[in-house]
């Protein structure tokens, strides 16, 4: 599979589809009962194309020929294209990183977003966590819970319970991680990262535990097996992943269910009191058994605090240097004179505004729920780091 993430090869392949189709639109009314087949890999319907339309849509009846989509990729074009890793840990590069050095780059890296031990931030997702003891069908017991009335959890849909292949961490860390500076890890770095989450979620290579000195390589990437590879119908992987797609929308009442759907006047799912029972079905196992207990305080040791520090640093660090580390994110670079100055030459009034209220692509108060004071140290902080 090749990663087209080349802004030339994108626009070219979308002027060439535009020849293809036209945006001009008629009603359902112009055109008539729609014909059509099964057979969409989405379980959906296929519409043929008759008389230059595709249901409510013109399209171009001109003829392509001698228009040219382009050239044929080079050898090299490929090589740099196709760096997926596949499951088996084909493509994986060269490279070791250890769990002990990942959990240093993770903190610096990731923990601002995802966590402390992968825990899961504000609007990020969890890395780590979750039961991955199995039942009698062999479903992971975590991916079965509900919520109801908050008396459990959601499933957790981790890295340890629910990713079905190891070498999709890698390569996703690789290729968009850091968020905002992504393909700035070296493969050492990004092996580290991954030998950490693994740990995280008490993942075994080989029946050996990863400690803080294991080491983690693309040998031993290849050979994890995570507890839920197997958890997911149809199979999408090979050559009959679209095959075994259409077979299982097909069997639409065994695989999806059948029924009518209750828009209005639909029962009641049951009182809040914890008295009256609901009157639907409830999920069977409660959650429990969660090791460590949700209530386990995970927090890292208390820092010693430097009284001498800028009031705004520790708040900068914790939310906003993932962005103001450097200028990839168009953000400006704490340490940049030049462009802090042309910051300031809106006046710090108008700098603490634009910080509170948004500007471009920056969120108010960077996305965070800090107080206007707090906002304001932190724009103090980065102003003085910066002269």
């Amino acid at each position: 599979m090749f990663k087209l993430d080349r802004k030339l090869v994108t626009a070219g392949m979308v002027s060439a589809l535009a020849l293809t189709f036209s945006v001009t639109t008629v009603s359902a009314s112009e055109v008539g009962e729609y014909k059509s087949k099964s057979g969409a890999i989405d379980g959906g319907v296929i519409y043929p194309r008759e008389n230059g339309q595709y249901t409510a849509y013109k399209y171009n009846e001109q003829s392509t020929k001698g228009v040219s989509f382009g050239r044929p990729a080079t050898a090299n074009e490929i090589k740099a294209w196709d760096i997926d890793a596949l499951p088996d840990g084909s493509g994986l590069p060269e490279g070791e990183g250890s769990v002990e050095l990942g959990d240093e780059l993770y903190e610096a890296q990731c923990a601002v977003c995802h966590g402390e031990f992968g825990a899961g931030g504000s609007g990020y997702p969890q890395l780590a966590g979750g039961n991955m003891d199995k039942d009698e069908n062999g479903v992971i017991i975590t991916l079965k819970n509900q919520r109801v009335y908050g008396s459990t959890d959601a499933p957790k849909r981790t890295v340890g319970t629910y990713w079905p292949v190891a070498t999709t961490l890698f390569t996703y860390i690789r290729d968009a991680m850091p968020y905002a500076h992504p393909k700035s890890l070296s493969n050492d770095e990004v092996y580290a990262i991954t030998a950490y989450i693994l740990a995280q979620n008490d993942i075994e290579i080989d029946g050996e535990e990863m400690d803080d000195d294991y080491v983690l390589n693309k040998e031993k990437l290849s050979k994890v097996a995570l507890p839920n590879r197997n958890g997911f119908y149809p199979n999408i992987d090979g050559p009959k992943g679209q095959e075994n797609i259409r077979a299982f929308f097909a069997d639409r009442a065994k695989n999806i269910g059948a029924g009518t759907r209750c828009m209005k006047d639909c029962k009641d799912p049951g009182g809040q009191d914890g008295k009256t029972p609901p009157a639907v079905m409830r999920i069977k196992y409660e959650m429990s058994d969660v090791t460590p207990p949700y209530a386990y305080d995970k927090s890292l040791p208390a820092k010693k605090k430097d009284e001498n520090a800028h009031p705004g640093k520790e708040a900068y660090q914790a939310n906003c240097v993932l962005c103001h580390k450097t200028d990839a994110m168009g953000a400006p670079a704490v340490g940049d004179k030049a462009a802090w100055e042309l910051v300031m030459k809106k006046g710090l009034d108008k700098v603490y505004h634009n910080t509170i209220h948004g500007i471009n692509g920056m969120p108010p108060k960077g996305g965070t729920s800090l107080a206007d004071d707090k906002i304001k140290a932190i724009v103090d902080y980065m102003i003085e780091a910066s002269k």
